[in-house]
C-alpha cells in the first residue's frame, strides 16, 4: 500500500486507477495526470520510483482540490446557500432532495433521517 494525500492507494493496481481513490479525483483527472508525467497506461502502482510519485504529487496539489481542502469549499459553498435563504438552502437544511426529485414515493432515507433528527 502506498500513501498519497491521506489515501491508502492499492499497489497491485494501475495508477490511473489508484488515484480514483483519493476524493476529488475521478477517472478523468486520473488519466491527466498520468498523461502529463508520461506515465503509461498499464503501470501499477508497486513500480512506481520515489521521483514519480513526488511528481504525481505534485501535479495533484497543484492542479486540483482535493481530499479536506475539497471538502471544505462543498462545506462552505452549502452553508453559503444556507445563509442566503435560497430554496437549495432550504432543501440542505432540511435533508431533502435538491435538484427536483420526487419525494413522496423516493428519498424515503432522506425523510427517514429528517423525521429522526427533528423528533431528537
Amino acid at each position: 500500500m502506498s500513501y498519497i494525500l491521506g489515501t491508502n492507494l492499492n499497489s497491485n493496481k494501475q495508477v490511473k486507477i489508484a488515484l480514483t481513490r483519493i476524493f476529488g479525483i475521478g477517472p478523468k483527472k486520473a488519466i491527466q495526470v498520468c498523461d502529463q508525467l508520461g506515465l503509461s497506461d498499464t503501470i501499477k502502482v508497486n513500480k512506481l520510483t520515489k521521483y514519480q510519485f513526488d511528481q504525481i504529487l505534485k501535479i495533484i496539489s497543484q492542479n486540483y482540490l482535493v481530499d479536506s481542502e475539497l471538502k471544505r469549499v462543498i462545506q462552505r459553498d452549502i452553508k453559503r446557500l444556507i445563509s442566503i435563504g435560497c430554496y437549495r438552502g432550504f432543501r440542505h437544511n432540511a435533508g431533502l432532495p435538491l435538484r427536483g426529485q420526487r419525494t413522496h414515493t423516493n428519498a424515503k432515507t432522506c425523510r427517514k433521517l429528517r423525521y429522526v433528527s427533528i423528533r431528537s
